[in-house]
């Protein structure tokens, strides 16, 4: 009962229809309004988070504003979950500043489309569980790293330093950072320290309007009042309050080639950070997400705002937890938050030109902070496998040294080299000899008869080429008729595996010992099957338990010793 009600929940979750179809058919006005009011706050929360994430990417302040207009919508209306919000985050800040830096809008742009078409194949493929495989040590890893990157970059306006270069590079910026000291704008650390205060101390008295809001509310009138010499977006930016529209970039195929790292790398952030933004609103909620068609969601929402002059957009967790907590519980709220978000930017953009740089340093300080997990670091040091810590630290480290690419790559490969190891080291092959022992278990071994000229050998573990060099010792020697081979701890068998397995049947046949085979399960079968094991062994040497496999390997006993005799 139990199997059959997790396969119609599994069914549900694979499910390509978006949510909003779903709930809709048991919509009411009392919801409605719970949903608009959710919606209004939750956008004045993403006003300045997209302004800040998108000045920490590298391009204009409306530009964040656009991806939480268009792939706020996209997402809210085609995606797999209640209450996903959508919109630039802070896990995209560097990259798309490194694809700005080096490749342009237009590489950015194509970056992005192609990381949408990888992201909606992803999920008509129904790849979306194949997410959960990424370790979390890897996920921690780069986005502790992401936060120190943020940080660093953002130093820079919080003291109001004059560069004399423009580094791209975070090692590079650190470096910036110690020779341009002696610029810095004393003012600026003043605004910066007045936005942090009011960032840390204002949610615990007032947690329902927006810090940051009343940070830059406050700095502006500081700054604009006092006219103090400090850098305001309008000094550094050109403001449009024009709402998006579409751009279409210069397309050539080497140019798609050369950006396809870049995109894959966004669209398995964009994925990673999505869906687990998802889980984290279905335990809010006690709802379950379609984890396919969020991905499908995500994939049209960065085509869509990549074309309207947004930028790479996911779920955004704290903008999606704010919606919990306000009351939305349906779609609907996310496309109100894009509708005022949009409203905002075409009444209001030109009042954005008066916010403080420093103030906009002292968000993403904050942002930067909340993102890092540096609980969940600091807890995996104590108690992780040292393997486990190996892998969160090398991506952490190649993600402030190198770029997102990189840390990723290398923590697949050394996670999955270790993971590899762990299975090959608990892997092992050893046979019985017939004693009695007290065990209570009625299918130990132990408790079994074993024909005089028989060998039994259990094998548990996966069998891979990771432990292929543990069933060398098999046949150390040939003084029996017949081996058992027990696979009932096997689940799965790869190539080598199977290799591993015809060398042993294949030193059985010159030396004419008879080969029996006991409870080999559905993947392992499968794969011998295959490989021709059936027809070489003969079926009836495959028995479905220990104890039939040992009255047929005391039946070739007896067809041997019968033989002899009439020799």
């Amino acid at each position: 009962m139990e199997a059959k009600e997790e396969k119609t929940v599994r069914r549900s979750e694979d499910k390509l229809k978006p949510k909003l179809f779903s709930v809709i058919k048991n919509y009411s006005k009392g919801q409605f309004v719970k949903d608009v009011i959710a919606g209004v706050i939750v956008a004045i929360i993403a006003l300045p988070l997209s302004i800040a994430l998108a000045l920490a990417s590298g391009v204009g302040p409306e530009q964040g504003l656009y991806t939480a207009v268009v792939a706020g919508f996209i997402v809210a209306f085609l995606g797999g979950s209640r209450v996903q919000i959508a919109g630039p985050t802070a896990a995209f800040a560097t990259i798309v500043a490194g694809i700005v830096a080096t490749e342009g809008m237009d590489g950015l742009i194509i970056s992005t489309i192609i990381a949408g078409i990888i992201m909606m194949i992803m999920g008509f493929c129904k790849f979306g569980a194949l997410i959960k495989y990424i370790p979390g040590t890897i996920t921690s890893g780069f986005t502790f790293g992401i936060a120190v990157t943020i940080l660093i970059g953002q130093i820079k306006d919080f003291l109001g330093l004059t560069f004399k270069n423009a580094p791209i590079e975070t090692i590079d910026k650190i470096k910036e950072i110690f020779i341009s000291l002696p610029t810095i704008n004393w003012s600026a650390v003043l605004v910066g320290i007045i936005s942090l205060a009011i960032l840390i101390l204002w949610p615990k008295k007032l947690e329902k309007i927006p810090a940051s809001l009343i940070a830059v509310l406050v700095c502006s009138l500081l700054v604009k009042l006092t006219d103090i010499n400090v850098n305001t977006i309008g000094d550094l930016y050109q403001i449009s309050s024009a709402p998006p529209h579409l751009t279409v970039p210069e397309i050539s195929l080497g140019r798609i080639r050369s950006l396809i790292p870049n995109a894959f790398t966004i669209a398995v952030l964009a994925a990673v950070e999505s869906l687990l933004s998802c889980v984290v609103a279905d335990g809010m909620i006690g709802s379950k997400h379609r984890s396919n068609m969020e991905l499908v969601a995500q994939g049209a929402a960065n085509i869509g705002s990549a074309l309207f002059g947004g930028i790479p957009a996911t779920g955004a967790i704290a903008r999606t937890a704010a919606n919990v907590k306000n009351g939305g519980r349906t779609p609907v709220a996310g496309m109100v938050h894009s509708v005022v978000v949009l409203i905002i930017l075409v009444k209001m953009m030109k009042y954005a030109a008066y916010i403080p740089m420093p103030t906009i340093a002292a968000i993403l300080f904050v942002v930067a902070y909340n993102m890092c997990g540096w609980r969940n670091i600091a807890s995996t040091l104590k108690t992780a496998p040292k393997s486990d810590i190996a892998v969160l630290l090398v991506t952490l480290i190649l993600t402030v040294v190198f770029d997102l690419v990189v840390a990723i790559g290398a923590g697949l490969v050394l996670a999955a080299l270790l993971f590899m190891k762990r299975m090959a080291d608990v892997t092992e092959a050893h046979t019985w000899v017939d004693v009695d022992d007290e065990d209570t278990d009625p299918d130990n071994i132990l408790l079994k008869k074993i024909p005089e000229r028989t060998r039994v050998y259990e094998i548990n573990g996966p069998m891979f080429f990771a432990a292929s060099d543990k069933y060398k010792y098999v046949l150390d020697d040939h003084d029996f008729d017949v081996l058992c081979i027990r696979m009932r701890n096997v689940p799965a068998v790869d190539a080598a595996g199977v290799d591993a397995i015809k060398r042993i049947t294949d030193r059985c046949k010159r030396h004419n010992i008879k080969v029996v085979f006991s409870h080999v399960n559905e993947q392992p079968m499968h794969a011998m099957t295959k490989a021709g094991f059936i027809d070489e062994i003969s079926k009836e040497n495959f028995c479905d338990h220990i104890d039939t496999a040992l009255e047929r390997c005391a039946e070739i006993e007896r067809e041997l010793k019968a033989g002899k005799k009439e020799d």
